[in-house]
């Protein structure tokens, strides 16, 4: 590569790092005179890229948003935390609509490494191993995604046509507060107009969205993300749950973390501190309640079961089952 191309893609390489770069400083960071700085931006001008000039006695060359994507330098650090996030987010299940914008994109980098980074992400990512599968969940569609964070960012009502867990359809006008990613999905919490409620919906389920007219007050209160998880918890299920732990918060949102269910003091235990053990009642609603014996067990907590009864009776059998497994040191293990 000839100098002063290599120059003018050092140029490049500084103007995107953000702000205002005035003559002088790129010239001595490129080893040149003013006057072969302004050619070198010319050059850039040429091939498209957006560089503008700014007036003025701080005044200097900075890089405006153009109509496509610029050429883009990257530091080997800066590719390497490109790469890895796509990584996670393909994993996480974060991704658009069309799928193959991530596999392309990681390609479009890895090809273009430097073969000792190349080395180093391989072996990085033959040592990583991730708690969870991939994602495998359907993801939103990037224009949808755009205009509700437009609306969300500047305070506008936006309508959606959306499609229930039930395959109901409906088409609603949004106060939308905030987009949240949980668990490998994209929600959108915010009111809802025709009812007056505050409801969260999954992104993927919205087959349109556009701005509408007008404007709202984002209400004072939790932040989006804390209101999906309230959301999460006390969604109507088919069992209602009340329980008083004795623990510390942490103790229980270890086993019972907010997306699941509630806390809230009880008795005269209210404004101590998080991590002193006092009692705390626990709401949730679940659809099947099979899987909450083994959690308080695993709690290894005092806990009272105010409802329903047949969460009781799920304990004692569980109980049961283990006094009687424990008894019983020499019982024969089942042949396969």
């Amino acid at each position: 590569m000839a100098r002063p191309t290599g120059r003018v893609l050092t140029l490049l390489e500084l103007l995107q790092s953000g702000g205002t770069r005035t003559v002088a400083e790129l010239a001595d960071r490129l080893g040149v005179e003013g006057r072969t700085v302004r050619r070198y931006v010319d050059h850039l001008i040429d091939l498209d890229v957006p560089v503008e000039s700014v007036r003025g006695r701080y005044g200097g060359y900075r890089l405006a948003p153009g109509y496509r994507l610029p050429p883009l330098m990257l530091s080997d650090d800066e590719a390497l935390a490109v790469l890895l996030g796509l990584v996670a987010g393909r994993r996480a299940g974060l991704t658009t609509t069309e799928a193959t914008a991530n596999e392309t994109a990681s390609a479009k980098i890895r090809r273009v490494l430097p073969k000792h980074i190349a080395r180093r992400l391989d072996t990085l990512l033959e040592a990583l191993a991730f708690t969870d599968q991939p994602g495998e969940f359907d993801a939103p569609d990037t224009g949808i995604l755009l205009t509700i964070a437009d609306a969300v960012r500047h305070h506008r009502p936006v309508s959606i046509r959306y499609t229930d867990r039930d395959g109901q359809r409906s088409e609603r006008t949004l106060h939308a507060y905030g987009i949240v990613a949980h668990a490998g999905r994209w929600y959108v919490t915010g009111r809802d107009a025709r009812i007056g409620e505050d409801r969260t919906f999954r992104l993927d389920r919205i087959a349109d969205a556009r701005t509408l007219p007008g404007s709202f007050e984002t209400p004072v209160g939790p932040g989006a993300a804390q209101r999906v998880l309230s959301g999460f918890a006390t969604a109507e299920y088919r069992h209602e749950v009340t329980l008083r732990i004795h623990g510390t918060v942490e103790q229980i949102r270890a086993r019972l973390p907010a997306v699941v269910a509630n806390l809230e003091e009880h008795g005269s235990g209210s404004g101590e501190d998080r991590a002193t053990e006092r009692w705390l009642r626990v709401e949730l609603r679940a659809e099947r309640l099979d899987w909450l014996p083994p959690v308080l067990a695993s709690l290894d907590r005092p806990f009272v079961i105010e409802r329903p009864d047949e969460l009781r009776d799920l304990v004692i059998a569980l109980a049961d089952r283990l006094t009687s497994c424990a008894a019983e040191p020499d019982r024969e293990e089942p042949t396969s």
